[in-house]
């Protein structure tokens, strides 16, 4: 038990160190590269959204109205 209390605080320590030096780091490389993982990251969002909003208004809704329908339909 001491052994993993020790063996989490030295993983404790380790993050706290990295985290400093890459908030003292100040030659701008981190900043371009998250701001383009950003970037990245928003556009294909924003494609994934727009592919999943197609999907459902051409394929899905009308199957899942029609489906509906056909469920109440008690006439026959």
């Amino acid at each position: 038990m001491k052994n993993a209390a020790v063996k989490a605080k030295l993983k404790g320590i380790r993050v706290w160190n990295r985290a400093r030096a890459v908030l003292r780091d100040r030659t701008g490389e981190n900043y371009v590269d998250v701001g383009v993982k950003i970037l990245i990251a928003v556009v294909i969002g924003a494609l994934l959204l727009a592919g999943l909003y197609t999907l459902f208004g051409d394929v899905v809704m009308p199957t899942l109205t029609r489906k509906i329908t056909e469920m109440f339909n008690y006439g026959g």
